[in-house]
């Protein structure tokens, strides 16, 4: 047989091969229709200066057993376009899933389900937090979706046949009903005193002494999310005056209907400021996380001992409990970020004057990147430390694992 006809023969088997697999990404393509929807948050009024952080229950969302292949949003004004982050900075939003009881005596108050998710307490038999599969401490950062003023230059769809799982009926408690709620944390900046000041919060410009629950801030707490919580006001320069405006958060959301070949990827989100001990011979933590969520850069050190010009890096080691294959990561940062790594380089996309608005994202092959179970992940979060200095940053990583290959599957 000739070289030609043999490799005629290997075409067709192969071919043939995927055709009678029914993991295939082929087979699986015909047998879900991706669908989409485009919703819209409650209004968001903001003045000049203004900050709302709100949490608003129920949102629209998809209902059912369904497999989320894509998730991304924008902030966007009453005609629906985008708006720049140098007027409206979006310091973050997140998702977050939860069951509801049925019964007439679930209801809302201000700081409820707030309070769970961002101060980890405990939280009423009315309701049930999702949260993701960690690994920080209580409900803290156990979205399921969240990003930051980089959302609208970061991909977020996940590869064929993988998807997160939701809805599914089995994990729903008897006279429960699966809901999401959505946090918009947004800081208007036209005509205040200092742009960089106001997102990354600093007390001394809005004039902050006590946390939203009326606690003292710590006498060397200089900035961060305690104080620019929702209806708070940054310093504005003398005299200026504008309207108010209501603006929304857009998010597109795309999935399919549930069925036998989805492969369900766990999401993790590891913190660089999760302070956890780890033994040097073993696995075993020593204490428990604590992750952060925000932290400082200090003022540039251009010291020629130190050798590290204005670079601040910061990093934490921690324990994937339960690995997987990895089929999707990203970082987020704030501005003055460069650059964050976790077995491998994410880079960074800046325009509109220096704001990070796009982070790029790693989509490994398919079983090319594997995590085993307990292994040790270290993660690096690299800021350009300038003579200012960075208050209220972040350094998050987020990773979506299949515990299975799709043949496996």
């Amino acid at each position: 047989m000739s070289y030609a006809s043999k490799d005629m023969v290997i075409s067709l088997a192969i071919l043939l091969l995927m055709l009678g697999t029914p993991c295939s990404s082929a087979f699986w393509k015909t047998r879900n229709k991706i669908k989409t929807a485009v919703y819209l948050s409650p209004k968001i009024e903001l003045g000049p200066g203004s900050v709302s952080n709100k949490f608003y229950y129920d949102i629209e969302f998809p209902r059912g057993h369904v497999a989320i292949k894509s998730f991304n949003a924008e902030v966007v004004d009453e005609a629906g376009n985008p708006v720049p982050l140098h007027k409206t900075y979006l310091h973050h939003w997140i998702i977050v899933g939860y069951h509801e009881s049925k019964s007439k005596l679930a209801t809302h108050t201000k700081h409820d389900l707030h309070r769970v998710v961002c101060v980890s307490d405990s939280v009423s038999k009315s309701h049930i937090i999702l949260r993701n599969s960690g690994v920080c401490q209580g409900n803290i950062l156990g979205q399921y979706f969240g990003l930051g003023s980089e959302t609208r230059g970061t991909a977020t769809d996940i590869p064929d046949p993988f998807g997160i799982e939701i809805g599914n009926p089995a994990e729903i408690p008897e006279g429960y009903e699966e809901k999401w709620l959505l946090n918009v944390h947004a800081i208007d900046t036209r005509g205040v005193e200092d742009k960089l000041g106001c997102t990354e919060c600093k007390c001394h410009l809005y004039n902050v002494t006590v946390n939203e629950y009326g606690n003292p801030l710590p006498p060397d707490y200089t900035g961060g999310l305690y104080c620019c919580y929702d209806e708070t006001q940054c310093r504005l320069k003398k005299g200026f005056q504008g309207p108010k405006r209501s603006l929304y958060l857009r998010y597109t959301v795309k999935w399919i209907d549930w069925d036998e070949y989805v492969v369900p990827v766990k999401i993790y989100i590891i913190d660089v400021t999760d302070t956890l001990k780890i033994s040097d011979t073993s696995n075993i933590a020593s204490s428990n996380h604590d992750c952060r969520i925000e932290y400082e850069v200090d003022p540039c050190n251009i010291d020629p001992k130190k050798g590290n010009g204005c670079l601040d890096v910061k990093r934490t080691t921690v324990p994937l409990e339960k690995g997987g294959y990895v089929v999707y990561a990203v970082a987020h940062q704030h501005s003055g970020g460069i650059g964050s790594t976790l077995y491998g380089q994410v880079m960074i996309n800046r325009n509109e004057s220096g704001y990070i608005v796009g982070m790029t994202t790693c989509y490994p092959k398919p079983g090319s990147v594997k995590i085993i179970d307990g292994e040790k992940l270290t993660l690096e979060s690299n800021y350009s430390s300038t003579t200012r200095g960075h208050t209220g940053v972040m350094g998050l990583f987020y990773l979506l694992v299949a515990e299975q290959l799709p043949h496996q599957h």
